[in-house]
Parts: structure tokens; C-alpha cells; sequence
């Protein structure tokens, strides 16, 4: 996905993305002014204390539950959980590392390592994206995490198609999808994250529109799915009007798409977390619990309730 867009001349909505950074960014030093003018340039304080609280809070997140995780996914029989589980801390750390190294955008000398890093996290975003809609699309979530096999390998597929695309954008034709500082190629850039949005978009309207219709059915029945369909849905297609407008130099598209790239990247691994992995662990606390209970029950702990 795309991240940060140029200042559009004579907007308020702007934020500058300066081409001649201060010294300190070019020559490592993290002193004083020096780490100031890297936690602050580019994008700004604000845009960059959202982006590195969340991603950092979730990781915190993952390794204070990681004991507890780590349990129940050795009592469990899918090996899918546990790659899907392992996926999620490998995106998160790069994220995380994404988020923190902002300034990297705008340093001299740094832009081969920030087109990288922007690659594969968005990349590896994109994995876990398609993974969980590639099982929707498969059937009913009774049907078991073993289901995930299928999946995943779509995921591949699409994910290595889209890096092989983005690397012939960055590397073949010098095209710079992750940094704004080229305005004779907007155009083409631009076309490409259309493109890009436009079927997201149009997969989680199909999946929205399924959820209405004679094929409900086949979706899993569970409200969270649903909710988390409908946010990505509003999510693309937000990021598709921004993207569309960007041509014309519109100040409040320019706005409108940062917002979403910093939602998507401060907030959309935890929405995951929640909507998928947090079901399943939950569900392996209440399976415990009834079990206890049975066993209980069995024993006569139970019996002078009745009395």
C-alpha cells in the first residue's frame, strides 16, 4: 500500500515532505535537535506518535499474551493457527519497524532501505489481508482452522504476484510508489494504487453483498467477520476516492489518504487479532472452563445448590 503522499501546493490540508531534510537526518547523529528532527520530520509529531504508540502498544500487546498463546497453541492440532500466528509477529515487528523509521522517507541516502522496508511490510500486511479473505470465500468457519491450508497458499500467490509488480515499479521502471519526491510520475503511480484499491474494494463488496444474500450461507455466522468486512470495505473505499481525486491536486484528498494509510497501519493488526486469533483462544478458555465445570459437576460440587 501506499503511504505518504506529496504536499499539494497552496493546501491546507498539506503536510510537507521536505527534499532538503536537516543534516542531523543524513548523518545518524540522535542528540538533541538531531532526534527531534527525526521523530518530527516529514509527516509530523502527531502523524508519527499515532503511528508508532499503536504498532508499538500491539506489540507489547503480543508478548505480554505470549506465554498464554504459546500454551494453548501447543495444546491445539492446527499447525495453520500457529503459522498464522507466527505470520502475525513477523508483520507486526515490521510494522512496528515501518512506523518507527518514518523519517528514513526523507533522509538522503536512506531511500533504497526505505523502499525495502516499505515493500515487504506492506507486503506482508497484504498476506494476512488476503489469507483471512481467501477464507471467508472458502466456506463456514465450523469447517475448522485445518481449512486455512487453501488459503494461505492463494495468499502466496497473490502476495508474490504483487511484489514481483511493485519491485518492477520501484526497481525496472524507477517509479516511486513509497516515496513522494517525483511529481513527473505521479501519474503512473497513482493509476497503480487505483488499480490496487479498486479491487480490494470490490472483493469486500462482494463479501458484504454475500452476507445478503441466498449465499449467507456459506459465510461464516459470525458478527465479528461481518463488522470487520464492513470496516475494510469503508476503509478501501475512502482510500479509493483519495487516490482517484489525487490527480487533480485536491488538498483534502491528499488529507483524506493519509488518514487512511496511518488507520491502516496503526490499527488494522489488532482489528485482525480481534476478529480472528482472539476467537480462537477464547474459545479454548471456554472450552477448559466447561470442561472444569463438567468434571465438577460430576463430582457433587454442585449438588448443595439444589438442596
Amino acid at each position: 500500500m501506499q503511504n505518504h503522499l506529496p504536499a499539494t501546493r497552496n493546501s491546507s490540508f498539506s503536510i510537507p515532505i521536505s527534499q532538503n531534510p536537516n543534516p542531523t537526518l543524513g548523518d545518524g547523529r540522535f542528540t538533541g535537535q538531531g532526534l527531534f528532527n527525526w521523530f518530527s520530520q516529514c509527516h509530523g509529531v502527531l502523524h508519527n506518535i499515532i503511528l508508532i504508540v499503536a504498532s508499538l502498544c500491539f506489540v507489547l500487546y503480543l508478548t505480554f499474551q505470549t506465554k498464554k498463546s504459546l500454551r494453548k497453541l501447543s495444546h491445539g492440532r492446527s499447525h495453520i493457527i500457529i503459522a498464522y500466528y507466527v505470520s502475525l509477529w513477523l508483520v507486526s515487528l515490521l510494522n512496528l519497524a515501518w512506523c518507527c523509521f518514518q523519517a528514513w522517507e526523507c533522509t538522503p541516502g536512506k531511500e533504497l532501505a526505505w523502499n525495502i522496508l516499505s515493500l515487504f511490510t506492506t507486503s506482508g500486511m497484504l498476506f494476512l489481508e488476503v489469507s483471512l479473505i481467501a477464507f471467508l470465500y472458502q466456506g463456514n468457519y465450523s469447517s475448522g482452522f485445518d481449512a486455512l491450508t487453501r488459503p494461505f497458499g492463494i495468499s502466496a500467490l497473490v502476495v508474490g504476484l504483487d511484489i514481483v509488480l511493485k519491485a518492477i515499479y520501484l526497481f525496472g521502471l524507477g517509479i516511486p510508489l513509497f516515496i513522494d519526491n517525483n511529481e513527473e510520475q505521479l501519474t503512473k503511480k497513482w493509476n497503480l494504487w487505483v488499480i490496487h484499491r479498486l479491487v480490494l474494494t470490490a472483493v469486500y463488496g462482494l463479501i458484504l453483498w454475500m452476507y445478503h444474500s441466498q449465499w449467507r450461507d456459506r459465510l461464516p455466522a459470525r458478527p465479528a467477520f461481518y463488522k470487520y468486512i464492513a470496516i475494510m470495505f469503508t476503509l478501501n473505499l475512502l482510500a479509493l476516492l483519495a487516490c482517484g481525486l489525487m490527480g487533480s491536486g485536491a488538498g483534502f484528498s491528499f488529507w483524506l489518504y493519509t488518514t487512511t494509510i496511518v488507520c491502516y497501519h496503526a490499527f488494522y493488526l489488532p482489528l485482525l487479532y480481534i476478529t480472528f486469533l482472539a476467537d480462537f483462544f477464547q474459545e479454548e478458555d471456554l472450552h477448559l472452563e466447561n470442561v472444569y465445570y463438567s468434571e465438577m459437576k460430576d463430582a457433587g460440587f454442585f449438588d448443595a445448590d439444589w438442596e
